[in-house]
């Protein structure tokens, strides 16, 4: 016996097309509000993606993208095979990432879960000064941040070898150093972006029902095991969500922060993948070659990001998708 889709198609298709123009008609004001996030997706993330096609041309300005000589994978033959830079770049941007995953990822979650213990009416006051002072690095361009973060190193009369000095301490190069290099840009990180990612994480806690915490009270739990058994059970899909995103950013790392306060006496272990591509890209004009590096930078991302959320989705049972 022939089913309805199959005797009535056109019924079928006239009213599930009045169906999906009725539900647009009720979310038109949703949609509108969506609106400019897709569009902007659209201009800067997907139609740049045309110019992919850059990494498999030796690209000249006078022909532009399309005319230009077809070189098919010799940029990357070359990237990988005779440039004998990229494997310590690349070895710098996966150091300092795996440490932003071990001390800057943890850095918001402990603060959120300090801040939501700062219940009592008394302290409204303290906490509200403590959320301003955490959120308003991340207002601060790294341009002034990593000036400020400068004048504290310097060597001479920065004010962190000035308190190493009381303690017998000789002052300490950090910003040419390439032993505390790493350690600055992940001590920075944390400083600028924790109180910005805590929000994240206090919208989440806002949501956990009291009544966990007054059944947790009642069965004789105290703050720390609240903490374990109520609080972090209650944000654990908004923590997995976030840190698959950051694994699925391991070979990016944000241009200004290192560009701003690095130097070649650190380029050893401070140049990294966004900075290479700076300076080889525009300086050098090596528009194919720094393509390339960017196709080879997503591809990875997107294997990790894979990679995290099915090992995430098998352990944990909790993923992106």
């Amino acid at each position: 016996m022939s089913s309805a889709l199959e005797r009535f198609p056109p019924v079928i298709r006239k009213h599930r097309k009045l169906r999906i123009l009725k539900r647009i008609g009720e979310d038109r004001f949703l949609l509108l509000l969506l609106a400019p996030g897709v569009i902007w997706f659209i201009i800067y993330r997907y139609l740049p993606m045309a110019g992919l096609v850059i990494a498999f041309k030796d690209f000249s300005f006078s022909k532009g993208i399309f005319g230009s000589v077809w070189v098919g994978l010799d940029n990357f033959r070359f990237l990988f095979f005779e440039q004998s830079d990229f494997y310590n770049i690349l070895r710098n941007t996966l150091l300092i990432n795996t440490y932003r995953l071990i001390f800057s990822f943890p850095a918001p979650i402990i603060l959120a879960l300090a801040i939501n213990e700062l219940k009592s009416p008394q302290l409204g006051k303290f906490k509200n000064i403590v959320q301003t002072a955490v959120y308003i690095p991340h207002f601060v361009s790294w341009v002034i941040f990593g000036g400020i973060i400068v004048q504290f190193l310097s060597p001479s009369n920065g004010l962190v070898n000035q308190l190493l000095g009381l303690f017998g301490i000789k002052p300490i190069y950090f910003l040419t150093d390439p032993d505390w290099f790493q350690t600055v840009i992940v001590v920075t990180d944390i400083w600028k972006t924790t109180g910005w990612g805590a929000i994240i994480y206090l919208a989440a806690l806002a949501g956990v029902d009291p009544s966990l915490y007054d059944a947790a009270e009642i069965d004789g739990a105290g703050s720390f095991s609240q903490i374990i058994h109520v609080t972090l059970p209650a944000i654990a899909d908004t923590i997995v969500f976030i840190m698959l995103l950051n694994v699925g950013r391991i070979l990016m790392i944000g241009f200004e922060q290192i560009y701003v306060l690095y130097n070649p006496m650190v380029y050893e272990v401070g140049d990294v993948i966004s900075t290479y591509v700076y300076r080889v890209g525009i300086g050098n004009a090596q528009f194919s070659l720094t393509t390339a590096i960017g196709l080879f930078q997503s591809v990875i991302g997107l294997i990790m990001i894979a990679a995290s959320n099915w090992a995430s989705k098998k352990w944990l049972d909790r993923g992106l998708f």
